[in-house]
């Protein structure tokens, strides 16, 4: 995977969310915690941390930096900082040999941290448009990536159902729907033994 699918799925999102930017945005986003104003925050939030891995290639943690955005954000603001956060991943991928390494959770190379990217912005999109009412699912194609990239070992079927049921949020007819899993990024082992999981960065907003 790469930075064309990171501003593919950043369109597909503003594609599908523009239209319903006069929306109760503090509504709760699908079956999170988060309200979906806070949720699209944290994609941005997410696609620039990427970013700053991909630049600036750290060898065995985050960087310690943060996006903020503002209480007083419109829907359409945060929908101009997830385009611009997600450019600012596609161009440091594009910039990036194969060979790069940065941390998430041990080594990881571009692929993967395009593959986050779209999983980032594609999973938190559903959960925003569950939120406002929105009858939207992913593009099969770049679910099909994201599993083939992040989750090697999902059961097989249609990609879409999948995705969603590997990130708890669709059920698989004799699956129990799983209550946390785990982000294959990494493409060698941490060290110290650790395993690689999902990141979690709530966004901070002020």
């Amino acid at each position: 995977m790469g930075g064309q699918d990171v501003e593919q799925a950043v369109a597909e999102m503003v594609r599908v969310l523009t239209p319903h930017e006069s929306a109760d945005w503090r509504r709760r986003a699908g079956t999170l915690d988060w309200s979906c104003w806070t949720t699209a925050a944290h994609v941005a939030h997410d696609l620039l941390a990427y970013a700053g891995q991909v630049a600036a290639r750290p060898d065995d943690t985050y960087l310690p930096f943060d996006l903020k955005v503002r209480d007083d954000a419109s829907p359409r603001d945060l929908l101009r900082t997830v385009t611009a956060s997600g450019r600012l991943l596609s161009n440091a991928l594009a910039a990036s040999e194969p060979s790069a390494r940065a941390w998430h959770w041990g080594p990881t190379d571009p692929s993967g941290f395009a593959a986050l990217g779209v999983n980032e912005t594609l999973m938190h999109t559903f959960d925003i448009s569950t939120g406002l009412g929105i009858t939207w699912c992913p593009p099969a194609a770049l679910c099909g990536a994201v599993l083939a990239r992040l989750f090697p070992d999902a059961p097989g079927g249609d990609p879409v159902r999948v995705l969603l049921w590997s990130t708890g949020r669709a059920d698989l007819p004799g699956r129990p729907r799983p209550t946390s899993w785990t982000l294959q990024a990494a493409i060698e082992q941490p060290r110290n033994g650790a395993t690689n999981q999902i990141s979690k960065f709530p966004p901070l907003i002020s």
